[in-house]
């Protein structure tokens, strides 16, 4: 891949060579975290190999809905990449993988901890000696050390063991499954920033690291406040549904056209609140007098703001508030969310083509970032990756005839 960007047709285009041009990134990722933390690499110019084993990306079948065979799971999180398929649990595979390593700066896998090692192409014996420059960063459920350590970890195994579902719903429901895979795209979002920090802090000592990123640990992570609250109180957070812990009102309502959230963050917004619905009185209720007040007589002050906002046009007047400066918003489906204007100007939806993503949230003045390619399809550029890297077509057919390159999935 070149710095050219060279899509010229379509939304949420890049529209320069990106801020981490010149970036090599070998990508032996599947499934969600690692693929993820990789697009948003390349989302800004990095190149990303992605070396697929013989039966490909899983999540290439996650479907229904497909694309020419691959499942949408697959297309979400694989745009602006190249593919190659390899088996690396063949020598000549792992002495392929080996050669793209050269010149590379990043490598991110998400094998089982001890993989790499027991292929022989582990980072503290092998690869940190032949290329001292290499970050190598590993993703996986528990990293590689503690009671709990190699063994296997999903999001939704993660989230039940960290605490993240004991926090989500309500006493109705029990502890509930967060919709969206958080731990994976928080380990993918956690997994990027540690490599930008590892490349920043190589360009000062001129030495590689390696990263050893966990489900566990990033989806941890994510308890604030409620692990705060824990530390300082020493009471088990529960499940409070849409209410805030510590924050009143901060919650969902119902409205004569849709359901809206409101949040009150402190004390002049409470009483701009309460004056822009007409219900100064509230204010000067001792019940009410401060947020810790609010906090503990939530039930009675929602009771009296969902008979207040019942009769109104809640569309209408999320935007009469927004523009007066209050937090609110309309609770949207996400056929909604995508629909909207605002999305539209944010260039939050990428399209080229057949092929329409979500853009990129990162939003840089001079090497804006964005798409580039559509996700590639199963070792669609095996041949042009191996010969940018001094195979000749005499090699790059001896390796496919023998199944180390692998022309289809397995």
């Amino acid at each position: 891949m070149t710095d050219a960007v060279p899509m010229t047709e379509g939304k949420g285009l890049a529209a320069s060579a990106g801020a981490l041009a010149g970036l090599k990134v070998i990508d032996l990722t599947r499934v969600l975290g690692g693929p993820y933390c990789t697009m948003i690499l390349s989302d800004h110019g990095a190149e990303v190999i992605k070396i697929e084993p013989p039966q490909g990306d899983e999540t290439r079948a996650w479907g229904p809905p497909f694309h020419e065979g691959d499942a949408s799971y697959y297309i979400g999180v694989n745009r602006n990449k190249r593919a190659l398929a390899l088996d690396l649990s063949k020598p000549e595979g792992r002495a392929v993988l080996l050669r793209l390593l050269e010149g590379a700066d990043v490598l991110v896998e998400n094998y089982k901890p001890g993989s790499m090692e027991k292929w022989g192409i582990g980072y503290a014996d092998v690869l940190s000696k032949r290329f001292p420059g290499l970050i190598h960063c590993r993703v996986s459920g528990f990293g590689g050390e503690g009671p709990l350590g190699g063994l296997p970890g999903y999001d939704a195994i993660i989230q039940a063991m960290v605490g993240l579902m004991s926090i989500n719903g309500h006493d109705g429901t029990g502890p509930l499954r967060m919709g969206t895979p958080i731990v994976d795209l928080a380990t993918g979002l956690y997994s990027a920033i540690a490599i930008l920090m590892a490349l920043n802090e190589r360009a000062r000592s001129g030495q590689g690291q390696f990263l050893d990123m966990s489900l566990h640990d990033c989806g941890m992570a994510l308890l604030h406040p409620q692990a705060a609250n824990f530390f300082l109180n020493g009471k088990r957070p529960k499940a409070l549904g849409n209410p805030h812990p510590n924050i009143s009102p901060y919650s969902k309502f119902a409205t004569r056209t849709c359901e809206i959230f409101v949040a009150c963050g402190n004390e002049p917004a409470w009483r701009k609140f309460c004056e822009f619905l007409g219900i100064q009185h509230l204010i000067a209720d001792p019940r009410f007098a401060t947020n810790a007040l609010r906090v503990q007589n939530r039930a009675a002050l929602d009771a009296l703001l969902d008979e207040r906002l019942a009769s109104e046009d809640g569309h209408a007047l999320c935007d009469a508030m927004l523009r007066a400066g209050l937090p609110a918003g309309p609770v949207l489906h996400v056929d909604e969310a995508m629909e909207a204007p605002h999305t539209a100007h944010r260039q939050m939806v990428a399209e080229q083509g057949w092929f329409r993503a979500l853009g990129t949230p990162i939003k840089m003045s001079r090497t804006p970032g964005g798409l580039r390619s559509p996700p590639p399809s199963f070792n669609e550029h095996g041949a042009e990756i191996l010969a940018a890297h001094g195979f000749t077509e005499d090699e790059i057919a001896a390796l496919t005839a023998a199944g180390v390159v692998v022309a289809e999935r397995r």
